[in-house]
């Protein structure tokens, strides 16, 4: 058999593609009864895919042209005195370019003001000229409203591919010990400015505002020190919510973060040392342990709220089944009928939703559940990397397993679990979704933490800039905890120092 199919090396491939297209027909085939309920169709498919497409153009085509500017900085130098001062001009032209079209996209979505000063039309000049040129196909007929945008990206694209390759003409090659490097690290430093850097340098100038919904969020908003003061002195002094006040939730988002990363670490580490050692279908094991994590956390949320469901819920129903048994048995058992019925009487059915205390551990149990798995495949890796001669020599000199776990395994871990519990503690303070998902903060705000109080006061009384405020906080706070953490524990020093 394998020597005939040896005779046709793109079968396999055939047979691939006969095995998608099968898929793709029987799931086509379950859709259609139910596709006129469906607004969605061709058109607004080709119009989505082709702004998508337009995006990935325009990113993909610009950092493009900045690598190959920073290319040539690096990589390339001018063939005469005469050239050089052309070739550095149109390299400084370009760069002021690229400074001044940052600016004008910090203005345009208000992190900026230039004024309307001659310094603010200088800086303005290739957004002006941009959104000129782009007006002037419009006008003349050469493009249609829809690919106005896209044809005068192109034509931008192909000047500045002119001037470089005018550039590239005018010059040789010479090595960089440096420009590989700062080529390959320009991509990440461009995601991490427009993706990290600038969204925090916005959200502390939005601290430091009065922005709400009243102000049109940050359109007629004011900007100071004093708002900032004021958002302050609220946050500490006032309800974070509705009625909550600050130091009441924080209190509760501690003892949430201290409970969840003290089970999720304790039970990964229990998890971990477990799978280490040799056992049929460790493998299975494995990855049904993984399979609570690789869940969306928002499809186990909704699927737990439903398990705590006070009458229909699995857990209630387990309780009570319990509690009939522990009932049962107190009438049965003679000699342990008194203890059998004090434990019926406190075993049983619970308002999971209703009780402040019970929404709380409902909210717990889920997010241990789902929180375990990592913490035990973070442990087992760094388990896997130490050396069984350590557990050797240990064994010959008489060391107990409980010696040989704080003596051996801790500290040859800490280098792995002091990241991991860093991470650990972050995630679980900021951990949104289980409790929003499952209790919304209820009942009376008793389960809310920092995080889900700052989401209800941007998304349900629009305070923006206290919001903002409020985030900066907790990230200074997280900062502290870190820092403090890694300075004590000293997880991040080698072993062998």
């Amino acid at each position: 058999m394998k020597s005939r199919l040896r005779q046709y090396p793109s079968l396999p491939r055939i047979l691939w593609g006969l095995v998608v297209l099968s898929f793709f027909y029987i799931l086509a085939q379950l859709w259609l009864p139910f596709a006129d309920t469906i607004t969605l169709n061709g058109e607004i498919i080709k119009e989505t895919s082709l702004q998508i497409g337009r995006f990935l153009l325009a990113v993909l085509g610009s950092m493009a042209l900045l690598e190959l500017f920073v290319y040539q900085l690096f990589f390339r130098q001018p063939k005469n005195q005469p050239t050089a001062l052309l070739i550095r001009g149109i390299q400084g032209l370009l760069g002021v370019g690229v400074l001044f079209s940052i600016l004008s996209f910090f203005e345009t979505t208000s992190l900026l003001h230039l004024g309307e000063g001659w310094l603010g039309k200088i800086i303005r000049l290739p957004a002006t000229a941009f959104a000129a040129s782009k007006q002037s196909l419009l006008g003349s007929g050469w493009a249609e409203k829809s690919s106005a945008g896209l044809w005068n990206g192109l034509l931008w694209a192909l000047g500045l591919l002119l001037l470089l390759g005018l550039i590239q003409a005018l010059s040789v090659r010479r090595n960089s010990k440096l420009g590989l490097a700062y080529l390959l690290v320009l991509p990440a430093f461009v995601g991490i400015a427009f993706l990290i850097i600038y969204p925090f340098i916005f959200e502390v100038k939005l601290a430091f505002s009065n922005a709400s919904l009243g102000t049109k969020a940050t359109k007629e908003a004011s900007y100071g020190l004093i708002y900032g003061w004021e958002n302050l002195k609220t946050l500490f002094t006032g309800t974070v919510a509705k009625d909550a006040t600050f130091f009441e939730v924080f209190g509760r988002t501690v003892l949430w973060t201290v409970i969840n990363v003290t089970f999720h670490v304790t039970g990964g580490m229990f998890l971990a040392i477990l799978l280490n050692r040799e056992m049929r279908f460790r493998g299975l094991y494995r990855a049904l342990l993984v399979v609570p994590w690789a869940i969306p956390g928002t499809i186990a949320a909704m699927a737990l709220r439903n398990e705590f469901d006070s009458r229909y819920g699995m857990f209630n129903i387990l309780l009570g089944n319990a509690h009939d048994w522990l009932a049962a048995m107190a009438q049965k058992a003679v000699l342990l009928s008194g203890a059998f019925a004090w434990l019926a009487e406190h075993i049983g059915p619970v308002s999971w939703r209703q009780d402040p205390t019970w929404a709380f551990v409902s909210v717990l149990i889920a997010n241990i559940w789902l929180g375990i798995p990592f913490m035990m495949i973070i442990i087992l890796g760094g388990l896997q990397s130490i050396s069984h001669e350590y557990y050797e020599a240990a064994e010959i000199d008489g060391a107990s397993k409980w010696q040989q776990f704080r003596h051996i395994t801790l500290p040859l871990l800490k280098p792995v679990l002091t990241p991991a519990v860093v991470l650990g503690v972050v995630w679980t303070f900021n951990k949104l979704d289980i409790i929003y998902l499952i209790t919304q903060g209820g009942p009376q705000e008793k389960t809310d933490i920092l995080v889900t109080s700052m989401y209800k006061a941007a998304f349900s009384f629009y305070r923006y800039g206290f919001t903002a405020m409020f985030a900066l906080v907790i990230f200074i706070i997280l900062l502290v905890f870190a820092l403090i953490y890694l300075r004590v524990t000293g997880g991040l020093k080698s072993v062998t120092e």
